[in-house]
């Protein structure tokens, strides 16, 4: 177009002529130049930031990564709610302390497991938060207390182990006073204030096992016997095994008994001295074992109470109870039946509302019926114990204070309680003709009771002397073999029909 514009023709030496004085067509044929080199330099700089996004977020992605394999790897070790090293790896630093011990003349170290024992009623009460709080609180305590010297890990809810270094059997003892010790100050959560009821078992190397396992198991056999000894910790002995192999076994056939209903209930009447009159009767639980007999009562309720069985064996004996209580009232025998609760029961948010059905199920009157309940039941935690006793005595309910003087109560909240009763244990009664200690610790209840306004009973009268002089002191109600021993209900109504001939 530029040629023929020019010379009217298009010929090659006028191309030629055009092409090179044309600036237009310089610029024209500099384009595709330019624009290729723009390209590729645009290219160029695209890739390179791709390249440096890419790099970013592959770092990004790598230290996401390293975070989450530390957090899992923290999660493997330790407990998600104390921050605590878990079971696994207390296992490991045992086989730590294994190894180096290996070798060592008089090296020792101890397990220590510490289990609370009311940790599943606060949060029957309270809910998980809350819990969960008094948790924490226990974990900082207790990693205080162990300092840098022990490891500490928590082992499940309820459950903590320590790994004591360098102790003996003799050490370890004074150390456990201490943990409970550490453990006694109240803890607070929602503004109220907590008690924790531990129990520590110890097993100690090279004496009571020589591998984590068996430490391990030996520390928790010894928890047990923990639970019901009165310093609250226990070291591992021998013949403890026996005892815990029976007890596993019993409390799985007990389970059975109680779903079965093959338990009975005896009752053992309770006279008023001075007229000799019936006025009541004590539901007393028995255990007839296919194999092993009349199994006590003492026995298979301790296994009880250290488990959820207590609530369910309470359930039956008061259901039982009532029962048997309705009858008697309907024939025209109007006593009243006392029920023992035990510890568990006290600490029970459920049991008011168990008792409330029972009593509209079966139709008795609450003032028919006494629940007994021990000092040490209501001083191992006063406070919720408390509400307990007054919602049942807000019912109708009466109360007595069961095996008066074997406890640790105190007069200032004895007085609190809304109780009728007071019984002196037998252990006071079946020796008080011959010792004067007894005669006048039984003296000195009788006077404190009826300051306090309470009916007095005396467990374990065996003779007439015994009860001449408790009639002589004032004591009102008799309860023993001298007037019968426990029976169980069709023996029970021919003896009240007997009475009444």
């Amino acid at each position: 177009m530029a040629s023929y514009a020019q010379h009217d023709s298009i010929r090659f030496d006028y191309l030629i002529h055009v092409q090179s004085n044309n600036v237009a067509l310089w610029i024209l044929d500099l384009l595709p130049i330019v624009f290729a080199y723009v390209g590729q330099y645009s290219s160029y700089m695209i890739a390179n930031a791709a390249s440096l996004l890419v790099m970013e977020e592959t770092k990004e992605l790598r230290s996401y990564a390293s975070q989450m394999q530390m957090q899992a790897n923290l999660a493997a070790t330790h407990d998600h709610l104390t921050g605590l090293p878990n079971q696994a790896l207390f296992y490991d630093r045992i086989e730590t302390a294994f190894r180096e011990s290996s070798g060592q003349t008089n090296a020792s170290f101890a397990i220590m497991l510490l289990n609370i024992e009311n940790l599943k009623e606060i949060q029957d009460t309270l809910g998980p938060t809350s819990t969960d709080l008094v948790i924490k609180q226990l974990a900082t305590r207790l990693e205080s207390w162990a300092a840098k010297r022990h490891s500490i890990a928590r082992i499940d809810s309820g459950n903590f182990a320590f790994l004591l270094v360098d102790c003996n059997k003799d050490h370890v003892e004074s150390l456990a006073k201490s943990l409970i010790k550490a453990i006694e100050p109240n803890f607070i959560t929602n503004a109220l204030k907590l008690t924790l009821h531990p129990s520590i078992g110890i097993s100690v190397y090279p004496n009571d096992g020589d591998d984590a396992d068996m430490l391990f198991q030996r520390a928790g056999i010894a928890v047990v016997f923990a639970n019901k000894s009165p310093s609250g910790y226990s070291v591992y002995t021998s013949n403890m095994d026996e005892h815990s192999s029976k007890r596993l076994t019993m409390m799985g056939e007990l389970k059975k008994a109680i779903a079965r209903r093959s338990l009975e209930l005896y009752f053992q009447p309770k006279l008023e001295i001075k007229s000799k009159k019936l006025l009541g009767i004590e539901a007393l639980i028995r255990w007839k074992h296919p194999q092993h007999g009349y199994i006590s009562p003492d026995e298979f309720i301790s296994i009880a109470e250290r488990s959820r069985l207590i609530i369910e064996l309470s359930a039956w004996v008061i259901e039982e109870a009532f029962t048997v209580c309705a009858e008697l009232h309907k024939v025209g025998h109007e006593i009243k039946v006392s029920i023992n609760l035990s510890m568990k029961d006290l600490l029970n948010p459920e049991l008011p509302d168990l008792v409330a059905g029972l009593t509209a199920k079966i139709g008795i009157d609450p003032s028919w019926i006494i629940f007994e309940i021990t000092e040490g039941s209501i001083m191992n935690d006063p406070s919720r114990a408390l509400i307990i006793v007054e919602r049942l005595k807000s019912m109708g309910f009466d109360f007595s204070i069961d095996d008066f003087g074997t406890g640790y109560s105190s007069m200032a909240y004895l007085k609190r309680l809304p109780v009728s009763e007071l019984k002196i244990d037998k252990s006071f009664v079946l020796d008080m003709t011959s010792n004067d200690s007894d005669a006048i610790i039984v003296q000195a209840t009788i006077g404190l009771a009826h300051n306090l306004g309470l009916i007095v009973t005396a467990e374990g009268v065996e003779d007439e002397s015994t009860l001449a002089m408790l009639d002589k002191m004032g004591c009102d109600i008799a309860q023993g073999y001298f007037f019968s021993k426990p029976l169980p209900k069709t023996e029970l109504i021919s003896w009240i029909e007997s009475k009444l001939d």
